[in-house]
């Protein structure tokens, strides 16, 4: 990914830049303390050691042959020696030697790691027990046993983790490998069925082509177009009532325009196929109560909303589905019923939650509706469609004159 360092590359700039690094800071340290630790011969031993590994390190960062190489393996032993030799200079200089520890494994061949991190364990205890190397009184012996002690059990230690590493690095070589000859196969018998695969294919995409067009209909009806006759009412009322009552003339604007934005959010995430904004901050019941309050400002029909049963957070499908049933519901109450009451249930049932919307309106003939097209968020049979989704139901009775009632039943799907 660009932009993006992985571990593998931040080791290679330590390995690239980090021996002239610890290098410069060895030599800055050890230069500081030389009047307290270094004879004149050890400074003059350290004025052409010093040199001698800078050079080393100028050519191994132009030569970086592979591990095990003679010349990896020369690179390795000639640092090794120039290390001990400035450590027992001045002990400071184990800042540049502890890089044995670092690339041991990526310079000498298998059989001669451990050798490796030993070495570099014996410098570094002798750096940490007190005068240097070589130890001088019996004390400075036994604090280098006991730190070369230390320095050995973690170095063995590391090399054991290092070594499960790459025995797992090679098990996942050796998988991808059965995995790519797998995927060989497998390309081999799709190439077979290529016309069968592709004609599956085109099915799928029209179909994925045909429900997007389903979906995208349902929310533009149940949210622009539903939102733009809101609108187109209250402008109406503006347009009626501007000159006799100015204040009610502005209360109705600002309901205009409060519908102009909730409509265009709404219709930002039909497009993302996102959940209704009443869903974002709140849960069903409340984004319900709040839909059944604001379509009774709006409409003028004295609504009420009920909740039953033990409340439970739902899915977001589930929740986007009964809520968008209930304000179709509403809203053909409002254009078609003619109510003056209206109820608003949501039920939980345990294994399912139930939607009823009931109101006082004239009713109609189930008998004498049209057939539903398909055309998705028209009506009863768009509410069907969308109980169906979710594997649902969607029950209406009506009549003439008796009010209607809707009631939709879907699974209880808790949020995840």
């Amino acid at each position: 990914m660009t932009g993006v360092t992985t571990a593998e590359q931040w080791w290679e700039r330590f390995f690239r830049h980090g021996p002239y690094g610890l290098l410069g800071l060895a030599t800055v340290v050890s230069a500081v303390t030389s009047g307290l630790i270094m004879s004149r011969a050890d400074v003059y031993a350290a004025a052409v050691l010093l040199p001698t590994a800078l050079l080393l390190q100028l050519w191994w960062s132009r030569t970086r042959t592979a591990p095990g190489s003679p010349a990896a393996l020369c690179y390795f032993v000639v640092r090794t020696l120039l290390a001990l030799g400035l450590t027992w200079c001045n002990p400071f200089f184990s800042i540049y030697a502890v890089l044995g520890y670092f690339d041991a494994g990526r310079v000498l061949p298998r059989r001669g790691v451990r050798a490796g991190l030993l070495i570099t364990a014996v410098i570094m205890a002798g750096s940490q027990s007190g005068n240097g190397l070589p130890p001088v009184t019996l004390m400075n012996w036994v604090v280098f046993v006991i730190v070369l002690a230390v320095h050995v059990t973690l170095t063995m230690v590391f090399a054991q983790i290092g070594d499960r590493e790459a025995e797992q690095s090679r098990t996942q070589t050796d998988t991808i490998t059965a995995l790519e000859s797998a995927n060989a196969k497998l390309e081999q018998a799709l190439a077979e069925n290529a016309g069968l695969h592709a004609q599956l294919l085109v099915q799928a995409r029209e179909a994925g082509v045909a429900d997007e067009r389903s979906r995208l209909a349902a929310e533009i009806h149940d949210t622009l177009a539903q939102g733009l006759i809101g609108i187109i009412a209250q402008l109406q009322v503006v347009t009626s009532t501007g000159r006799t009552d100015p204040a009610l003339a502005r209360e109705h604007l600002a309901r205009a325009a409060a519908l102009a934005r909730h409509s265009l959010g709404e219709a930002r995430r039909s497009v993302h196929d996102l959940v209704p904004a009443a869903l974002v901050h709140d849960d069903l019941p409340r984004a319900l109560e709040k839909t059944v309050t604001t379509w009774s400002q709006r409409s003028g029909v004295r609504a009420e909303f009920t909740v039953t049963g033990t409340v439970e957070p739902l899915h977001d499908e589930v929740g986007a589905t009964l809520l968008r049933i209930a304000e179709e519901a509403l809203a053909n109450a409002a254009r078609h019923a003619g109510a003056s009451r209206a109820g608003v249930t949501l039920s939980f049932m345990g294994d399912e939650v139930s939607l009823d919307v009931r109101d006082d309106g004239r009713g109609f003939d189930p008998a004498a509706l049209p057939p539903y097209r398909g055309a998705g968020g028209f009506g009863l049979g768009g509410m069907r469609v969308r109980a169906e989704r979710i594997a649902g139901t969607v029950e209406v009775e009506t009549g003439p004159d008796l009010g209607t009632a809707v009631c939709a039943r879907v699974p209880m799907v808790r949020h995840d």
